[in-house]
């Protein structure tokens, strides 16, 4: 079974990364064509102000659901394991109802020369979020039981039917009323993802598996008719699931942080938060197709292979193969990691310049945005590390390690918020690039410290992972001689 978790894993982390390499430089070239003509403004507005409503909810909603229920699927009850999931949607219903009041009632409304479509924009994030939480008890069984194919084409069902529908509305209109055009793709492209989660798993349970636990799609939904509350819901994945959501309000803080502070302070315009936006859409490729899908599956795969409960040590006592592949997967991992983010690192300080022309015409290439992607350059190697020690943290740590976990980045998401407002104060759209370099720096230093505790006295030292070969640096000290040469005589000539 191990080596099938490890399979599964693996195969899912490159599947996704295919997927996501393939439909970002789809979007890649089709934004870059919207770009031209779209104003800055609405940019600013469906970028960051809408699509901070939907990840606040989004994650605020059902990531403590995953992250506790993809805890040791071989031992779930899954009759209680599906009524807990469901508890998502009247926790999303009262976070919407809550965010929806303060994005309607408390922000401040964009002028009515730039959209007059901001209302319906919010509603619907509001509306589709309901919807995809509808069907999250079904992400969950088919990341248990690895249906990583299905997964990636809902996937590429989701993102092609927002972007043509995005797209054609906006050519369509000439580049006015992109807001509508983004709500109309939000709602579109949700509807579709959540009808064929449904039509795979009512297909799927036709065919009567033996494997598989469930037999009709009725068991896909709620049951609670006349038992007690500890028949209903299996209580330590409750617990565990409530330290989750405590976290979650931290994590979400330090993700998005710099997007609360634009928003509920008015740090910059719409406009700028439009070009810090495009900056940071383009600095954070590597994040979305390469990151975020290991993150994703390397969090399963330690979920399963390390107990939460149980010391490193004994563990070792008991099986020291399976810590052994564990404490080496977590080192190749840190090293792959920090090594493509040196690489791009280096790569950007030459590049930013190009990049943004290519992306976004002459308007990204001149003034800030160029400084902008050199500096989200360092972040993104900061980031690449952070995504692997806080996944590996967070899936092997107890209740107990958990809540002192979210006592820490209470403090840590104070701290960030402060220094997000100062220096964004003092230095614009730069100060957020720094104060989230400091975020991920804290971060690391915390879950690295937990993982240098758990491996204390053993054999194995999973950090080296962080540390890069010489012949490595030379090759970086050398790329970036010449890379810089090359952009200061190319760039001149186009």
């Amino acid at each position: 079974m191990k080596k099938n978790i490890l399979k599964s894993s693996v195969e899912n982390a490159s599947l996704n990364i295919l997927l996501q390499i393939a439909i970002r430089c789809l979007t890649f070239v089709i934004n870059a064509f919207v770009l031209r003509h779209v104003s800055q403004n609405e940019i600013g507005i469906t970028n960051v102000r809408l699509l901070l409503l939907e990840s606040t909810i989004l994650f605020l909603s059902r990531e403590a659901f995953r992250r506790a229920c993809l805890t040791d699927t071989l031992h779930h009850n899954w009759l209680k394991v599906i009524n807990l999931i469901w508890l998502s949607v009247p926790i999303c219903a009262v976070i919407c109802t809550v965010c929806g009041y303060i994005w309607l009632r408390l922000l401040s409304q964009p002028d009515v020369s730039v959209t007059v479509y901001y209302e319906f924009g919010v509603w619907s994030i509001l509306i589709s979020c309901i919807i995809e939480l509808c069907c999250e008890q079904l992400y969950i069984v088919s990341q248990a039981f690895l249906f990583v194919k299905l997964q990636v084409v809902l996937e590429i069902i989701n993102i092609v039917v927002r972007t043509l529908v995005y797209t054609s509305m906006v050519l369509y209109s000439d580049g006015q009323n992109a807001v509508l055009a983004f709500s109309f793709a939000q709602l579109a492209s949700v509807i579709a993802y959540t009808v064929s989660f449904y039509i795979y798993f009512w297909y799927y349970t036709k065919q009567k598996n033996k494997d598989f636990p469930f037999k009709t799609m009725w068991e896909f939904f709620p049951n609670f008719s006349g038992k007690k509350w500890s028949e209903c819901v299996d209580f330590p994945l409750f617990l565990l699931l409530w330290s989750f959501l405590k976290q979650g309000f931290m994590k979400q803080l330090l993700t998005d942080g710099e997007r609360y502070v634009m928003t509920l302070f008015n740090t910059l315009q719409f406009d700028q938060q439009g070009v810090y936006d495009v900056v940071n859409n383009l600095g954070s490729l590597a994040a979305r197709f390469l990151f975020k899908p290991v993150e994703t599956s390397a969090y399963f795969y330690f979920s399963q292979l390390v107990q939460r409960e149980v010391s490193i040590k004994k563990q070792i006592q008991q099986d020291s193969n399976r810590i052994k592949e564990a404490a080496s997967v977590l080192e190749c991992l840190l090293r792959v990691n920090s090594s493509i983010g040196l690489t791009v690192l280096s790569f950007g300080q030459a590049y930013a310049k190009l990049a943004l022309f290519l992306y976004g015409g002459s308007a990204l290439a001149t003034g800030i945005g160029p400084v902008l992607l050199q500096l989200h350059c360092l972040a993104i190697l900061f980031l690449a590390v952070n995504g692997i020690t806080e996944c590996y943290a967070a899936a092997t740590m107890n209740v107990t390690e958990l809540n002192k976990y979210n006592m820490e980045m209470v403090v840590l998401s104070v701290i960030f918020l402060f220094i997000s407002l100062l220096f964004s104060t003092l230095l614009g759209a730069i100060g957020f690039i720094l104060a989230n370099c400091c975020n991920f720096i804290f971060r690391i230093f915390q879950c690295g410290q937990y993982i240098l505790l758990e491996y204390k006295d053993t054999n194995y030292s999973p950090l080296k992972g962080l540390l890069p070969k010489k012949s490595f640096i030379c090759c970086l000290i050398l790329s970036i001689t010449g890379t810089m040469y090359s952009e200061a005589i190319g760039y001149q000539q186009i």
